[in-house]
């Protein structure tokens, strides 16, 4: 592959670029068009899965946070 040097291979290189976002946005329209809300949630669903079957807090990874849920509570009790 050889980098466009001159003005003209500058302008054609932007050109077929443009050309390939057209093009590409045209194919995403026809897919979302295409598909039923039985992909749309299926596609939904594997997206949140990668979300929520791999983040824990950092908080999350060394405890529960129950110890400090009663802390408070415990505080809340004793100021009534």
């Amino acid at each position: 592959m050889r980098l466009a040097t001159t003005p003209e291979e500058k302008q054609q290189w932007m050109a077929q670029w443009r050309a390939a976002e057209t093009a590409l946005l045209e194919q995403k329209f026809r897919e979302l068009l295409a598909m039923t809300d039985e992909d749309a949630l299926r596609i939904s669903n594997m997206l949140l899965r990668l979300v929520f079957d791999h983040y824990r807090s950092p908080e999350r990874q060394t405890h529960s946070g129950l110890v400090e849920q009663q802390r408070l509570f415990h505080g809340i009790k004793e100021a009534l």
